[in-house]
């Protein structure tokens, strides 16, 4: 079964029309399909509209946030409240297309775990199209996974992936990202982008600045999650190196002019001697985060799993006979 995850932010306009082509699709294509939304927050009618709706269909059903938490929460409880064996998400404010949702399907079946949707075609103000491009080549750059709109609305995955990622903050826009991580086969797959009828944009300058905190952030918990001393231990080691280097050079100095008659110097007030104590304090505190993060992964992090199966065999691997 297939189930279709809708967050919800003030789209009363939208919703009936969204349920509607969502519904047409699931029966002309013959898809068993249960279609959640996720209000968050809403402070208009989007509540009552679900309430309507799950009233008229009984494979609609609606979660209500006491307030607003952000579309990583609303998302996760999303995935924890459906039953499908592939999820798919779309946005409620009818640029998705649902009559994508059948090419998604084909990609899944064709061996790929996770279908990242890639609006090529974009009917959105430039000063959101822009930041936008600028930031998918970063997040390609960075993570190594090179997809042209790692943050569109439209996914499809399999239930595996949502049972071994996390989403908090606005982790939301990474689902490639940390899928690709732990070794899922991630594709893109170029979709109808609609200009938008009902509402306003969310996005502005203080999402991108989010989004590369959390793009810093990502990159820290693919590369370094289960090793953190090897991230801050290599930056602390550097720092340590150079304070030592710089308090060595005063040292030599000093005992070269003071004790071997060769003058006298006062090292007390050379910047050096300031900088190279600051680096070294600086280096010895990262290595000890960083031995710190290491007890924390070692004694807290003993129920997540640091890798991610692809099939068994065997009846001693619980798998198929």
């Amino acid at each position: 079964m297939l189930s279709i995850i809708v967050p919800v932010l003030n789209e009363a306009q939208s919703l009936h029309t969204l349920h509607d082509e969502i519904l047409h699709v699931c029966t002309s294509r013959n898809i068993e399909a249960e279609l959640l939304f996720i209000d968050d927050g809403s402070t208009d009618a989007s509540w009552q509209v679900i309430c309507d709706l799950s009233a008229g269909n009984p494979a609609v059903a609606g979660i209500r946030f006491r307030r607003n938490f952000g579309k990583a929460a609303a998302l996760s409880a999303g995935m924890q409240a459906t039953r499908g064996e592939l999820l798919v998400m779309l946005d409620a404010d009818l640029q998705d297309d649902p009559a994508e949702i059948p090419r998604f399907l084909e990609q899944i079946a064709a061996g790929f775990d996770v279908v990242n949707g890639w609006k090529r075609r974009r009917h959105d103000p430039w000063h959101k199209v822009f930041p936008s491009r600028v930031f998918n080549r970063l997040v390609s750059r960075i993570t190594e996974l090179n997809l042209h709109d790692h943050n569109c609305g439209l996914k499809c995955f399999r239930r595996e992936v949502a049972a071994e990622i996390r989403l908090y903050g606005e982790l939301h826009r990474f689902i490639p990202v940390l899928a690709f991580a732990r070794g899922f086969k991630v594709t893109e797959l170029e979709i109808n982008h609609r200009p938008r009828k009902f509402g306003h944009s969310k996005y502005g300058l203080r999402r991108f600045m989010r989004g590369f905190l959390d793009l810093l952030t990502v990159k820290f918990l693919t590369g370094f999650g289960q090793r953190p001393q090897h991230a801050l231990g290599a930056f602390g080691l550097l720092f340590f190196g150079l304070g030592s280097l710089g308090l060595a050079y005063l040292a030599l100095i000093w005992v070269l002019t003071n004790l071997f008659s060769m003058g006298y110097a006062r090292i007390g007030d050379r910047p050096l001697l300031a900088y190279s104590v600051a680096v070294l304090l600086l280096g010895g505190q990262l290595m000890s985060l960083g031995f710190l993060a290491e007890l924390l992964v070692a004694y807290t992090g003993r129920d997540a799993d640091t890798y991610s199966i692809s099939d068994r065999t065997g009846q001693g691997a619980s798998g198929c006979n």
